[in-house]
Order: structure tokens, then C-alpha cells, then sequence
């Protein structure tokens, strides 16, 4: 028996315009008349190919985390926690000031702006962010650079709290250069580096 009809569309191709969608405007903020029209596709083509709004961001959030926002684990790999801390902060700054992407950052916007309609959303991202905060404590608990008194769990949440602060800022139309001297300032801060 035959399949169905294939696609008349590239479905990454479509993905990547709905994750500039629900970057630039939010969860609650995208229509779904608004990402048909970015996918360029029809609504019957986008529940077959994604199913409802809410799985299109859970996928959309798959590949924010696994391309534009791969640096984050990318910098759980290098050799220090300073390293560590300056690939995020860094990373943070290029991801949220990016020329050809939205400033700020999906998951960052998507916890602060969902109401209690949307609360499964907002759970799905708060548990990615705590997933990623708990890799970045255990890799400062293996850091041989850190100071014995350092609390790797407070240390993760500082750096997070930091590059939320960053993507907000670039949101608010603060420049790369900018919060490239921020991340500077942080780095030598956390660390005690000489200015």
C-alpha cells in the first residue's frame, strides 16, 4: 500500500522559520496564522508534519538547544572553569546579539512571558535551563581550579543568572560590544582577574 503524499515543503527548512518566529516574539506572543505563514505552509501541513503549536516548540526548542545554542555545551569541555565560564558568557553574548537572529533569547523569554494557559510550555523550558544548570555544577565540581570554599552549585547559578542578564540586555537593545565588556568585567569579577 502506497504512503501518503509527500511533502511539498522542507520541513527544516520550516523549522528554522518557526524558531526565528517563536524567538523574535515568544510562545504566547506567535499565532499559528503567524507561523504558517513564516513556514510557508498550511495549517493541515503543519499538524501533520509537527503536530499542534505546543509540539512545534518542544521541536523548535530541540533545535535551538542542539544549534544556535550549542556553544552551552560545548563549553561544559574546555579544559577550565574559567574557560567554562568564558565560552558561556561569550557564547551568551554572539547567541543574543547575533546579526541575523533575534536578540535575546528563546528561553529566557518563553519562562518570563507565558501565562498559565501556556504553564506546560514554561515547565518544559525551566526543565531544560535546570538540566543545563545541573551539567554546569557537575563540571565546576571537577573543576581543579576552582577554590576549595567555591560552591559549584552557587558558582552554576551566578554564571546562569549572568548570561539571562546578558540575553535581557541584548534584548533592550544593548550592542555585542557592550556586553562583550560586561562578560569581560564578569570573568575578571569571578575570578579575580587582573583588569
Amino acid at each position: 500500500m502506497p504512503g501518503g503524499r509527500p511533502r511539498a515543503f522542507d520541513a527544516e527548512t520550516a523549522l528554522d522559520r518557526a524558531l526565528e518566529v517563536f524567538w523574535r516574539q515568544g510562545y504566547e506572543g506567535t499565532s499559528l496564522s503567524e507561523l504558517t505563514a513564516a513556514m510557508g505552509i498550511n495549517r493541515p501541513s503543519l499538524y501533520g508534519a509537527f503536530g499542534n503549536k505546543e509540539q512545534l516548540f518542544r521541536t523548535v526548542l530541540d533545535r535551538y538547544f542542539t544549534s544556535p545554542g550549542a556553544f552551552a555545551v560545548e563549553a561544559l569541555e574546555a579544559p577550565t572553569a574559567r574557560e567554562v565560564v568564558e565560552r558561556l558568557l561569550l557564547g551568551a553574548v554572539e547567541l543574543t546579539t547575533g546579526p541575523h537572529t533575534p536578540h535575546g533569547c528563546l528561553s529566557v523569554n518563553s519562562v518570563h512571558a507565558c501565562g498559565p494557559d501556556s504553564d506546560p510550555v514554561r515547565q518544559e523550558v525551566i526543565a531544560r535551563r535546570m538540566a543545563g544548570e545541573a551539567a554546569l555544577r557537575r563540571r565546576f565540581e571537577q573543576a581543579a581550579d576552582l577554590p576549595a570554599d567555591c560552591d559549584p552549585r552557587v558558582l552554576a547559578q551566578l554564571v546562569y543568572t549572568i548570561t539571562d542578564g546578558i540575553a535581557v540586555q541584548a534584548a533592550s537593545g544593548h550592542t555585542r560590544e557592550q556586553l562583550r565588556q560586561v562578560a569581560a568585567m564578569a570573568l575578571r569579577t569571578l575570578f579575580q582577574l587582573p583588569s
